[in-house]
């Protein structure tokens, strides 16, 4: 069984950073590929950054493009977001998700949450002003 826990939230004032890390374990994790999503209360879930099995490629959001990292270590199980000059709009449970199907090639709907089967438990940012 896939496990997929998410650390490293926190309150952080408007500017700040955090670095959120994803710890996945249960199947073979260099083979899939991974997303970090976000949701506000009383808002939908949205996507905020991909990356591809091996780490080759990666999608960001616009809302979050030049701001935000996404990383992998393979060696590690571990999957990373670095969120640099915090807005308070960013303000959202994050949560980590992977792929159903190995090895897939990117697409555009490696942006969508429906590309995604299994999902941490999230964890929350807080950005103040």
């Amino acid at each position: 069984q896939l496990q997929l826990v998410e650390s490293g939230g926190g309150l952080v004032q408007a500017g700040g950073s955090l670095r959120l890390s994803c710890a996945a374990s249960g199947r073979t994790f260099s083979r899939y590929a991974m997303g970090w999503f976000r949701q506000a209360p009383g808002k939908e879930r949205e996507f905020a950054a991909y990356i591809n099995w091996s780490g080759s490629r990666t999608y960001y959001a616009d809302s979050v493009k030049d701001r935000f990292t996404i990383s992998r270590d393979n060696g590690k199980n571990m999957v990373y977001l670095q969120m640099n000059s915090l807005k308070p709009e960013d303000t959202a449970v994050y949560y980590c998700a992977q792929q159903k199907l190995p090895w897939q090639i990117s697409t555009a709907h490696d942006m969508s949450a429906s590309a995604y089967e299994y999902w941490g438990q999230g964890t929350q940012v807080t950005v103040s002003s």
